[in-house]
């Protein structure tokens, strides 16, 4: 399954102004991996996640996913297998309720509007949230903000799962549900936390 492999290679990034956010960092996950990124506030865990997603671009090296080395041209199919969960949940709903949110993918996927329903139906059922989908997100708590986030990147169906301190904000409950969830998804998972 080297479809599902993410490999980075003598990967650097520095941010204007000169802060070496990412210095020379390679690794190889392999498919079904789960892997924890632990470091401290400003060690550089997003910066390196927003690399692997393409966001950023590195000063040098290189990202592979699945065996297409990430440019600008293979980005979007490359996004297509990786779904990133944001650290900060407000940067991933914007839509004027949760299921659109949690729609929003899917649609612009060209998927049709039944599936779109059923892997809307089955991401907030996996999260717990079934009963907010006609909830505006900004009317949510943080913990039912951070759960409609993951919910929003589930319903892609993604084949490496990326979550930037995906458990901030959730009560213990919550945090059980979620620790349920990881090791039920199947695929690759990488989750940074301080």
């Amino acid at each position: 399954m080297s479809h599902h492999i993410t490999e980075v290679k003598n990967l650097k990034y520095s941010y204007p102004g000169g802060k070496e956010a990412v210095s020379d960092i390679s690794f190889r996950i392999l498919h079904g991996e789960s892997v924890g990124i632990i470091g401290a506030n400003g060690a550089g865990k997003s910066t390196l996640l927003l690399l692997l997603m393409g966001i950023l671009t590195p000063q040098s090296g290189e990202v592979v996913i699945g065996e297409v080395k990430m440019t600008k041209k293979t980005i979007p199919s490359i996004r297509q297998r990786i779904g990133m969960v944001f650290q900060d949940p407000n940067n991933q709903l914007f839509m004027t309720s949760v299921y659109d949110d949690v729609a929003f993918g899917p649609r612009n996927s060209g998927i049709g509007e039944d599936e779109v329903a059923q892997r809307v139906a089955h991401a907030l059922e996996q999260v717990g949230i079934e009963h907010l989908g006609d909830r505006a997100p900004y009317h949510l708590s943080e913990g039912e903000k951070r759960a409609a986030s993951i919910a929003t990147v589930l319903s892609m169906q993604p084949d490496i799962l990326v979550m930037d301190e995906p458990t901030s904000s959730l009560d213990p409950q919550s945090r059980r549900r979620f620790i349920k969830l990881i090791k039920e998804f199947k695929h690759t998972r990488i989750i940074t936390s301080h």
